[in-house]
């Protein structure tokens, strides 16, 4: 049976606004302007994947500068 959990639920609630803030960022650098009533329905699959990728190549980039200023115990 289909479990009805979204796999885009956030582990850490308060990142929501973090997170959002990223994506806003990411699509004014891009140039891809949102709307104002926050409807994003228009918004082509090319550039919302654009903007997700972004986001994911900062967010890898975030953990490996907070990775590489830990000891190396994980080797």
């Amino acid at each position: 049976m289909a479990n009805n959990r979204s796999s885009n639920q956030l582990v850490v609630n308060e990142a929501r606004a973090a997170l959002d803030q990223m994506k806003y960022e990411a699509a004014q650098e891009l140039g891809i302007n949102f709307p104002k009533d926050g409807y994003h329905g228009e918004l082509l699959s090319r550039d919302a994947g654009r903007i997700g990728g972004n986001i994911t190549r900062r967010l890898v980039q975030m953990a490996e500068q907070q990775l590489s200023g830990q000891s190396n115990s994980f080797r």
